[in-house]
């Protein structure tokens, strides 16, 4: 049945393993549910239109059905009120209505045998889109843990290694370079502070003798 190849052919297996050596699975199953999608709005319309000729053979069916009963009970009438030419004609429209009456029944079960067959083909792919789309929530997670995992690995696959702990290491040296200038650099201030503090020192000390000398004199006694 052609409109149902893809059911056929496009099973949930057969995608799983197309989706395996997809360089990108993601987009791979989003192109199969799509791809499903489109064959069973398809397949839906071939079940709905079907189920249409199932419905039509079978009202025929009844209407010819009823027409039979009605052209009997006319038959019995038109006999039982001696009229023998209406009860002919009333049998030999039951009769051919007997006749459209089977070959409607034939076409109706015929009919009713592929509907019912569609009905379910169209429940398996409901079923198989349905499952797709899950997995496809499932695929989802494992693909960006299993990325977020490649990155993780390729930031770290250089963490430790020979080239970066050297280069650590001459950041160090230069660091403690540049302490060893800083510690020199605080020594000679030290030094040079030191000397001004003891010429001021030396000035206040000139400065109180020269005032003390001054007072000593007021109070000195002609010799």
């Amino acid at each position: 049945m052609s409109l149902f190849k893809r059911l056929r052919d496009l099973t949930l297996s057969n995608v799983y393993a197309l989706i395996d050596k997809a360089e990108d699975p993601v987009k791979m199953t989003d192109q199969y549910i799509r791809d499903m999608a489109s064959d069973l709005e398809e397949a839906e319309k071939a079940v709905a239109a079907q189920i249409a000729l199932e419905k039509k053979f079978k009202k025929l069916l009844e209407e010819q059905e009823e027409l039979l009963q009605r052209r009997l009970q006319q038959a019995h009438a038109a006999a039982e009120a001696g009229n023998v030419d209406l009860a002919r004609r009333a049998l030999a429209e039951k009769q051919s209505a007997e006749a459209k009456r089977d070959e409607y029944r034939a076409a109706f079960e015929t009919n009713k045998a592929s509907a019912d067959l569609l009905r379910d083909k169209l429940a398996q792919m409901q079923k198989q889109l349905g499952e797709l789309k899950s997995k496809r929530e499932s695929l989802v997670a494992r693909a960006q843990a299993a990325k977020a995992q490649v990155e993780i690995n390729r930031s770290m696959s250089g963490f430790g290694s020979d080239t970066a702990m050297a280069g650590l290491k001459r950041m160090e040296d230069k660091v403690l370079g540049l302490e060893s200038q800083a510690e020199a650099s605080n020594v000679l201030n030290d030094r040079a502070k030191s000397l001004d503090e003891e010429f001021e020192a030396l000035g206040r000390d000139k400065k109180v003798e020269d005032e003390l000398a001054a007072l000593l004199n007021q109070y000195k006694k002609p010799e």
